[in-house]
Parts: C-alpha cells; structure tokens; sequence
C-alpha cells in the first residue's frame, strides 16, 4: 500500500493475541445457542478435509469450541435444511465452495463469492479434458433427477489413480467452480451436487454484486473473523490477492492499528477493540486445519509457536507426527498430540509439551477428546521430552481412576 491512515489504537501483543482469540470463540463463554451453524457463521468458513483421525476436521472446528457436541448433530447442522412453514424443504444454511481453501460456508454469503464465480468462468485453468456435450448432459442429469453424487452421474475416476477424473467429475466441477452447481452435502465424503437454482434461496441467488462489493464484504468478514490482523492476515483468510485487500480495505469498516512487535500494520474490527477480551479460556486439541492457526506466520507471530501439518511429509522427516493437533490452553499453544485410535483407547503416538507446566493442560485436553470420540482410556507412546513422560501418565492415571 502506498500510505497508510493514522491507528486508532495501540495494542500491546497480549491483547491482540486475546482479541485473536475471542474472535475465534475460544475466549469468554461458548455461545452453545448459537450452536454448531452459530460457530459456522462466526468464522464465516470452515475448512474440510479428508484426512479423519479422531474425526473430520470439520467435526474439530466446533467441538474446539463448544465441546462434545455429537458429530451426527455437527453434520446435521451444515446440511440439514430447516422445514419451509408451508412443507416444502427449506433453506439451506450452508455451502461448500472455495475459500481459504473446500470450505463450508453460511448460505447468506453465497452472493459474495460472485466474483470468484466470474473469475473462473473468465479465467478457468483445468488440467482435465471435458469430452464435448459432457457439461450439458452433467446439467441436465441434475435438473431431472435431483441431487447426485459424482458415482451416480456416471463415476468420478476413469482408473483408480485419485487424480484421474472422468469426463463426468471434471463438468459437475466446472459447474460447481463456475456457480451452475452447488455442493448441497457430503455423503460418506462424497460432495452431493445440486443445481444452484434449486438449493439456493431465490434472494440469494445472484451474482449482481460487483468484485469490489464482493471483496469489500469478505475483507469485513476476515477482519471480524481475526478481531485484527495483518494485511496478509486479513487476505489468507478467504485466499484473496494483496492488492484486493488493497483496494477495498479503507472502505470495509476495520480500522487501522499498531501492535507492538508486529512489525507490520495491523486492522482490526472496531467492534473487537470496545470492550477487553476477557473471560474463560478453552483447552482443548485444535485441529491443524483451524482458522485460529491457518496462517504460520500468524500463529508465530500471535503464540510464538510453529505450525505444520506433516501428513504430507515423508514419515522419516516428520518431526512432530502424520496429523499432530496443537493444544490450546491459557491462551497459549502448549504442545501438540499426534493421536489415533485403537478401538475404545485414544493413542497419543507422540506428544511435544512446552514445559512441566502444560502438563495438566494436555491431559484434560486428551481425555476430553477421548470421551468425545467415545474412547474409554487413553495410551501414550512417545512424549519428547522424556522425563515429562511419567507426570502425563500420573496426570492421565488420576483423571480415569
């Protein structure tokens, strides 16, 4: 940018890093009301993935924050249309589409992910080939048979191989990318595809807004989201360019300030800095696809602490496990727990603890974790720090006696 407005305010860092944290809802009194669509549309995104190993990452997000909500009720919340008055079925709450990366999204924003739609009908980059007809026919399969998974439209795999896509999966995609389609659920993690004219409400089916309204909105959202961040902060959060957040930032309602040892300008909901982020903090296991720790940058900055998920990193260079969740507790990132599961006992193959003192912390997250999933005990096989290895037993011990 090439100036910058005066900060309302100066932040030292632990109150950026508490304002970060009751953004996220992890700070303060669950709003269980509000529920799993409340969490939903707090974040206003929520990523999935396919790795599942105590749950799905979506399952994690809420549970992170309200606790042992029950994963049926988790997906029923996402996909479950409320009844219309007059019988029909209802509105959607959410979507799925492309932001920080699959994402599920409250409905209402739909119409601000327009300019996402135009940019890849205008701009579409496919490393697959769509046989002739194949977008027309995926379309019209839709609209006379209703919601279908990409193996009732024909199959989604030429072969085996992941990446190889029939000419089926590669047009319900496109259509998907381009707003013809709406993912309406998963279903055993297949994306049900619906025509977006029928799953989308008629007031929010449109793509009239212009990309500067459309980026305005989801500046505001990421900036309420963070409750402050960095200009790089504020664009990962719906993966937007810099020079989007750029254009639009002065007039989306956040409000310029400093926090010491950033080192950079920050931005943040003014609705964040009214009152102070007090209240009671949660501990629980994060999974590594949370939004509170997306940006490693970030989550250096905020917890002085390094982020990585390594399912992707060969075994022999992995340094802290396939999927290893950080802990939150205090307000900090004490550790990280690499788990799985051995019929009803949570296994924590490797644990990383900052300190004696997280001790406690890390076992109350693990027996939570474990109750939640329905596991009775809890092993552990490795912890980094040797001698640390009896107290967390000792901890663990007392807690399931």
């Amino acid at each position: 940018m090439t100036s910058l407005p005066r900060p309302t305010a100066e932040l030292s860092a632990d109150e950026a890093r508490r304002i970060a944290l009751r953004a996220q809802g992890f700070l303060g009194a669950p709003d269980r009301s509000g529920g799993v669509r409340g969490v939903l549309r707090h974040l206003g995104a929520v990523q999935l993935d396919t790795i599942s190993v105590l749950a799905r990452s979506h399952e994690l997000i809420p549970y992170a924050r309200l606790g042992a909500v029950g994963r049926r009720t988790v997906d029923d919340a996402y996909w479950t249309a409320t009844p219309s008055a007059d019988g029909g079925p209802g509105s959607p709450h959410a979507f799925e589409y492309w932001s920080h990366a699959a994402c599920i999204l409250p409905v209402e924003e739909w119409p601000h992910f327009a300019f996402r739609r135009r940019a890849y009908r205008a701009r579409p980059h496919w490393n697959h080939d769509l046989p002739a007809g194949t977008y027309e026919q995926v379309v019209k399969q839709l609209r006379t048979e209703g919601p279908l998974t990409a193996t009732d439209l024909g199959g989604a795999k030429k072969t085996s191989e992941w990446w190889d896509w029939s000419g089926t999966k590669v047009a319900v995609e496109r259509a998907l990318m381009y707003g013809e389609v709406v993912c309406t659920e998963r279903r055993g993690w297949k994306r049900v595809y619906d025509l977006a004219e029928r799953a989308i409400p008629d007031a929010l089916l449109h793509d009239e807004l212009d990309d500067q309204e459309c980026l305005r909105r989801l500046v505001r959202l990421a900036g309420r989201s963070l409750g402050v961040g960095t200009r790089a902060d504020i664009a990962d959060y719906h993966r937007l360019k810099g020079e989007q957040v750029d254009a639009v930032i002065a007039d989306s309602g956040l409000v310029p300030v400093t926090v010491a040892g950033w080192g950079k300008p920050a931005w943040a909901d003014p609705a964040a800095l009214e009152t102070p982020a007090r209240g009671r903090h949660r501990t629980t296991l994060l999974s590594p696809f949370d939004s509170l720790i997306w940006e490693r940058a970030r989550t250096e900055r905020i917890f002085g602490f390094t982020h990585r998920l390594e399912a992707y990193v060969p075994k022999p260079k992995r340094v802290y496990g396939y999927f290893a969740m950080p802990v939150l507790a205090g307000g900090r990132l004490v550790g990280r727990v690499d788990p799985a599961r051995d019929g009803a006992t949570l296994v924590a193959k490797q644990v990383t603890l900052d300190g004696p003192k997280a001790v406690p912390a890390v076992a109350q997250a693990l027996l939570e974790a474990a109750s939640w999933v329905g596991c009775t005990n809890v092993r552990v096989e490795r912890v980094d720090a040797p001698d640390l290895r009896a107290p967390l037993a000792a901890e663990l011990a007392r807690s399931l006696a």
